[in-house]
């Protein structure tokens, strides 16, 4: 009883909010939280004087927050003088915890009040002061729930190539209910986007968590997506790559583009084609390039003139060793 009637007495809860002694209990509230999430230790770890005044604001709002603490503690400052000190027991007119009980419930002799069992003894002033019946001990005030922001939840989608160029919407059950996202154009394979409020329901006022959705893009059988930029593998025959051509290339927007492909061409050989990637308006004002890369087939069937034509090139080429520069590297 001492220990929170001494702790009313000796502070000065409304300065440790910052707010006036007629203040209303919305100020009183709104001052509390800009303090709380001024000084939580969430923001300013490691940090002892932030944590004290966090712990000093939470004290002052549990009391002044409650119509009727805040009325008794108002009559004790008064009655104390807004910051008397008090002993236990002791004689004479010594201004503390004993003349305040004295001038609020008379009895004893000069600044002494004698407390007997059963009446308005103890037990019935310590519950006036604390709210709390005299055997339950302890005298700690409980702190005002803090605000706490809901969980993230995780959600997964997977998407044709076309769609992660072009950019869509997806639809996803979250909570119980259906929510629509925006998958932007150019998003890539494991690439996440964040839907903020849509996750789990906050606690005590606390906002609602995010919804954390990872997109997942399919493989495309002809085309990759790198960034603004798209690889497609274009199959050439053997005579185009040997003595070179040109060849059409589908697009992805369904079009298509003539290429040249060079003579003495290989398998991999990469060709770029500027500005034939993903569209300007889709990658943010700059249109990506189109990258061929070239995949050279040998027929599995031939004919008896296209075999004796082959084996007339095998012999006009004997000296040309293909894996020359191969066994180099590998012995390297």
């Amino acid at each position: 009883m001492a220990g929170a009637s001494q702790d009313w007495i000796s502070k000065d809860f409304y300065k440790v909010l910052g707010v006036s002694k007629d203040a209303s209990q919305e100020q009183i509230k709104k001052a509390y939280r800009k303090l709380a999430r001024k000084y939580h230790p969430d923001r300013n770890p490691g940090d002892t004087t932030a944590e004290e005044k966090f712990k000093e604001a939470g004290e002052a709002y549990s009391v002044l927050s409650n119509p009727d603490q805040r009325k008794q503690y108002d009559a004790i400052r008064a009655l104390g003088g807004g910051g008397a000190r008090f002993t236990a027991g002791g004689g004479g007119n010594n201004g503390g915890f004993d003349d305040i009980f004295s001038q609020m419930f008379g009895g004893g002799g000069a600044g002494r009040t004698t407390f007997r069992s059963g009446g308005a003894g103890f037990d019935d002033v310590f519950q006036m002061f604390t709210g709390r019946g005299g055997n339950q001990g302890g005298f700690g005030f409980q702190a005002q729930p803090q605000a706490q922001r809901g969980q993230d939840q995780h959600a997964s989608v997977s998407l044709p190539l076309r769609q992660a160029v072009s950019g869509t919407t997806v639809k996803l059950n979250a909570n119980g209910h259906s929510l629509t996202a925006r998958v932007p154009a150019c998003v890539e394979d494991g690439q996440k986007i964040r839907v903020r409020g849509k996750g789990a329901p906050g606690a005590n006022g606390g906002p609602n968590g995010d919804i954390i959705i990872t997109v997942h893009v399919e493989k495309h059988p002809v085309y990759e997506m790198r960034g603004r930029d798209i690889y497609v593998n274009v199959p050439v025959s053997f005579g185009e790559a040997a003595l070179g051509g040109d060849v059409d290339v589908p697009t992805l927007d369904g079009g298509s583009v003539r290429v040249r492909v060079p003579a003495g061409s290989s398998t991999d050989k990469l060709l770029r084609v500027r500005g034939h990637g993903v569209p300007a308006q889709r990658s943010g004002g700059k249109a990506g390039d189109l990258y061929v890369r070239l995949k050279v087939v040998v027929p599995r069937k031939m004919g008896r003139d296209a075999t004796e034509a082959v084996r007339a090139f095998v012999a006009a080429t004997a000296e040309a060793d293909p894996r020359a520069d191969f066994r180099r590297m590998a012995a390297s």
